[in-house]
């Protein structure tokens, strides 16, 4: 039975020739998909096409210009001058947005994290970014841990484990010192997680220690979707949880098959072709304050790299959430 003050409600509307109108209006307001309607730029990472960048740069970024990617994340200077690199995203047409940044000294032609951070500074100046994302933890040098032979990435895996609470913290104090300095020259500063971070440290994880240790003012987050996913953690509850935090992400997709883990292990999938709810995603990060959004895939590839981007864009560009 209809509430009486809704009856009434509606009895006015029609009243007065108004309930028509509504409804009609109700029944045609068109719907926009999630990003035109935030008026955000869809993004890649050009980690995504790691085949090309060393061979072919001009071809990877003409070919994601080609495919309507408006901004792009660079993974390094990839043997370029910052205004070389400039030159190349202005003729195509898209915006370099941020940069990954490796957590070491660095060289005069590409600063890192542990270098010249005025340099570095001055370079995403030139580059047109507002942000630079620390793209994951060094081994800190008193660890007591080498790389076996052929262990590759999975010896960051053996050192989040050792870690323990005070490295945690002190990475997070690091992360803050360098935060405060780009801040300073006017470039943003974040980090951003593999899947090892999430690893029990007592009742926290590595993750909650760097986002609760580091300061909110000179550091924020780029969440990387398909590796927390990975790790088995909820990318809407995250967003949540530390809400103001995050000013970037990784839309990465996994499959059904992938198992929750904190060994760099996923199987990766097109975007939109995994398993994960980009409708309820998209709309938590938007919330939680990230404004870069940035398409990045892992190998193995089920198709070429290049079509695996265009397949995630024509996903993003027509999801509505």
């Amino acid at each position: 039975m209809m509430d009486l003050s809704r009856r009434r409600f509606m009895q006015a509307l029609a009243a007065s020739g108004a309930a028509a109108p509504l409804a009609a209006a109700c029944q045609t307001m068109p719907s926009a998909p999630f990003f035109q309607s935030r008026s955000e730029m869809i993004g890649i990472q050009l980690y995504t096409l790691s085949d090309m960048l060393a061979t072919n740069l001009d071809g990877a970024v003409a070919g994601v210009a080609k495919i309507g990617y408006q901004s792009v994340e660079i993974p390094s200077y990839m043997g370029k001058t910052p205004a070389q690199l400039r030159q190349l995203f202005d003729s195509h047409g898209v915006k370099c947005a941020a940069a990954h940044i490796q957590m070491a000294a660095g060289t005069a032609a590409a600063p890192g994290l542990r270098g010249d951070l005025g340099q570095l500074a001055a370079d995403m100046h030139v580059l047109g970014a507002t942000h630079v994302y620390c793209p994951s933890m060094p081994a800190p040098t008193d660890i007591g841990l080498t790389p076996n032979a052929g262990e590759g990435y999975a010896f960051i895996v053996r050192v989040a484990e050792a870690m323990g609470v005070d490295r945690w913290k002190r990475f997070a104090d690091e992360l803050s010192e360098i935060g405060a300095k780009l801040k300073a020259s006017g470039i943003g500063f974040g980090y951003h997680n593999h899947n090892y971070e999430f690893a029990k440290v007592g009742d926290r994880t590595g993750y909650d220690i760097i986002v609760q240790e580091s300061d909110p003012a000179a550091v924020s987050f780029e969440l990387d979707i398909g590796w927390a996913a990975a790790a088995g953690q909820d990318p809407v509850a995250l967003f949540q949880k530390y809400s103001g935090r995050y000013t970037g992400m990784h839309i990465k997709d996994i499959k059904a098959t992938t198992t929750p883990n904190m060994a760099l292990k996923m199987d990766p999938a097109d975007v939109g072709a995994g398993r994960l709810d980009w409708k309820t995603i998209l709309p938590a990060a938007h919330k939680a304050g990230v404004r870069n959004f940035f398409l990045e895939q892992e190998p193995p590839f089920a198709t070429p790299r290049m079509e695996a981007a265009e397949n995630g864009y024509k996903f993003l560009s027509t999801l509505e959430a």
